[in-house]
Formats: structure tokens, sequence, C-alpha cells
């Protein structure tokens, strides 16, 4: 099985507005924290998620989150 690569060792802090979103799994999209398709080369898909309000959202760039698409800093441990 692949491994994900980290993005960056923090969360990304984003505001966003109540939608859908595809988070990146793999760690290669240059849109992170969100997909831009880099995974078709590797064994990851994109985790959808949806938000119902606006506000600040901590979204995981580690990729090693028991909470995914969010933070909860495991990024720590890494």
């Amino acid at each position: 099985m692949d491994e994900a690569k980290i993005a960056a060792k923090a969360p990304a802090a984003i505001e966003l507005k109540p939608g859908k979103y595809f988070w990146c799994a793999c760690g290669q999209s240059k849109n992170q924290p969100f997909c831009d398709g880099s995974h078709k080369v590797t064994t990851f898909t994109p985790i959808a998620f949806e938000v119902t309000e606006t506000k600040t959202y901590f979204l995981c760039q580690c990729k090693h989150s028991n909470n995914k698409p969010f933070c909860d800093g495991t990024h720590r441990k890494l």
C-alpha cells in the first residue's frame, strides 16, 4: 500500500462556506489541503466532506489524522 506524503506538519486554517469539498488524502496535490487529481497515480482517493456553516476549519495536512479531513493533532507526533 502507498503511504501518504506529508504535505505539512501543521493544519491548514481555512474559512469555508457551506458546501461540499474534496480533501487530498495522498498528499501530492498542489492545491493543499484540497484534491487536484494528483492521486490518480496512487492508491488513494480524496475524501468528500460537507460543511454546513461558514467558519474557520482546521484541515489535516500531515495525512495521518484519525479524524480526516480535520486535524486531530497527530502531526505533533510525526
